[in-house]
């Protein structure tokens, strides 16, 4: 199975999970932009609360109370996931709530699947 990446522009880009076969570099450059932006602390506690959020979705105002940050702060860390191509938002009046893209969960999921034998997409 060919793992979707999801580019800043967001365009998909193929690779295969990293137990498979060695990534090219190209590829690599592609991927490390995605883990660089949710290797912030901050970035990887505000894509697990969205994440586990009642119905999935979060606005800045259910995730500002949990850190010590302002709230443009905080506004600031979901912009850089959503031009990473990890998080959707949309703006509802003065608030914008954001959801986890499925295909870069997938994608994310699929990259680190290890292969023992059998491909890892079955």
């Amino acid at each position: 199975m060919e793992l979707p990446l999801i580019q800043p522009e967001g365009a998909l880009a193929c690779c295969t999970p990293l137990a498979r076969e060695p990534m090219p570099a190209e590829q690599a450059e592609q991927v490390s932009s995605l883990l660089k932006a949710i290797a912030d602390p901050v970035r990887l506690r505000l894509m697990s609360m969205v994440l586990s959020h009642e119905g999935g979705e979060a606005c800045v105002c259910d995730l500002t109370p949990a850190f010590d940050l302002s709230q443009p702060t905080i506004s600031h860390h979901l912009k850089v996931l959503h031009e990473s191509g990890l998080l959707d938002r949309e703006k509802r009046g003065v608030w914008v709530y954001y959801r986890a893209k499925p295909d870069a969960m997938a994608a994310m999921t699929t990259l680190f699947a290890t292969v023992s034998g059998t491909p890892a997409d079955s």
